[in-house]
């Protein structure tokens, strides 16, 4: 192998540059390393790309730190401020002529092995780590797949067999993406292609936006239809998280392939969340931005003006209950008191809960579903959850159901008494005004969920 007889001549650094032990050594080796290239070259063991088959050698950016001269084919080029910050983290790959083609599709495990180091720091002794941002931003199920399975990861490529399998392996454990999505790893990458990765990604790393409300912004771009929906979904998602974004000719590019300076910007954006384009929410559409665990913000569509008043009155019923409350989306989330209050932020923020864990919850919520038009009140019927929460629920519901509110009020009463009493009771139905209020009950926790939905 190549990257044999390169490691016997100096060790490879991560940023895959030589790492020699210092300047003098360096200068020694340029000259054999120059004609050991120049062999395989002529002897067909390389191409002038990189590997036989368009395979690739990492480039000696890393070594100078300086792109000018690392890659003879940037200069003036728009992706070039990129490309230096890629440098710098010891990322790119290059070629063996000092060039990088920045014009060239990016193939599919460059784009993931650039997707995994984007996530580690490089170290002055060329070793790197995984970000502690990034591993806080991972479910506890994650972290523990890096912790068991990946705890002798050294970020670096293989040096036997497929280069890229250490970096496309934990981008699947990680759920980054599924293997048999991609039926060869040396392929071109397409902008779909990008998008679900991206996708996938964000919801491991971050949240995923409002669905509708991501839907209808891409919508407007005019080749959104080529795509099949499960595209669709991916490509929203990247748009309204300002990761990817569209052509000046108003289409978002479907089909079309990704050059390699394109992905080092989408995943600087992927990356780094201050080099986003962000997308601002229009109140005349009925748009506004709402919190989200960890203390970031997503944009959600309500589907009309009598939804965008609830969201306002929940947080009027939540300031009733003095600091025992907040808001997650579009949902009010009402405590017994501080220490629930902790205990169930600690749980529901991003990394914190693993599989078969007993999550701590609220003892009532007052939830709207802009995707369905649906309202909602939960209330687990702990000791003093209904006295605590009375003010606060009728608060919301006097606005819902309005001159109908009493009725409700009867209605919801009647059936959390009896389960508060421990009495066995079915799910109910009722009409009330305009809406048909479904009350679900799990009478082994004593918990009731009214779901209620604007009658059709």
């Amino acid at each position: 192998m190549v990257t044999n007889l390169l490691e016997a001549n100096g060790r490879f650094s991560n940023a895959g540059g030589l790492a020699m032990n210092d300047q003098i050594g360096r200068k020694k080796m340029t000259l054999p390393i120059r004609i050991l290239l120049s062999a395989l070259i002529l002897t067909g063991l390389m191409d002038g790309a990189g590997l036989t088959g368009g395979r690739q050698v990492e480039a000696a950016a890393a070594v100078s730190g300086n792109p000018q001269a690392a890659f003879k084919d940037i200069k003036g080029h728009w992706a070039l401020d990129q490309i230096n910050e890629m440098v710098r983290q010891g990322i790119l790959d290059g070629y063996p002529d000092g060039s990088f083609k920045p014009n060239e599709p990016v193939k599919v495990d460059q784009f993931i092995k650039m997707l995994i180091l984007s996530f580690s720091d490089l170290h002055p002794n060329q070793e790197r780590s995984w970000k502690g941002s990034f591993l806080d931003m991972l479910s506890e199920e994650n972290r523990t797949i890096l912790k068991q399975d990946y705890r002798y990861f050294n970020f670096k490529p293989a040096m036997t067999g497929y280069w890229a399998k250490p970096y496309i392996d934990v981008a699947s454990d990680l759920n980054f993406l599924s293997k048999n999505r991609f039926g060869d790893f040396q392929a071109d990458m397409t902008r779909e292609n990008v998008a679900e990765i991206i996708f996938y990604t964000l919801q491991e790393t971050e949240f995923l936006e409002d669905e509708q409300f991501s839907r209808s912004v891409a919508q407007s771009y005019g080749d959104l239809t080529s795509a099949n929906d499960r595209e669709q979904k991916f490509i929203a998602e990247s748009l309204i998280k300002g990761v990817m974004q569209g052509y000046p000719d108003g289409s978002f590019g479907v089909g079309r392939y990704v050059t390699r300076a394109e992905s080092l910007v989408i995943l600087n954006r992927l990356a780094d969340k201050t080099k986003r384009i962000p997308i601002k929410p229009e109140s005349d559409k009925l748009q506004r931005l709402v919190p989200t665990a960890g203390g970031g913000q997503k944009i959600v569509a309500f589907p009309d003006k009598q939804m965008w008043d609830a969201y306002e009155t929940l947080i009027q019923a939540g300031k009733l209950r003095g600091t025992n409350y907040d808001m997650l989306e579009t949902t009010l989330r009402l405590y017994k008191d501080e220490k629930e209050k902790k205990a169930v932020q600690q749980s529901t923020g991003i990394g914190n809960v693993g599989a078969g864990t007993s999550v701590p919850q609220e003892e009532a919520a007052i939830w709207l579903d802009p995707t369905f038009n649906t309202y909602g009140i939960t209330v687990r019927l702990r000791e003093g959850t209904l006295a605590r929460n009375k003010e606060s629920i009728e608060l919301f519901t006097n606005q819902l159901f309005a001159y109908d509110a009493i009725a409700f009020h009867r209605w919801f009463d009647s059936i959390c008494t009896e389960v508060e009493a421990g009495r066995p009771l079915a799910s109910k139905q009722a009409n009330v005004g305009g809406y048909t209020v479904n009350a679900l009950v799990d009478n082994a926790q004593q918990t009731v969920v009214f779901s209620i939905a604007v009658k059709k």
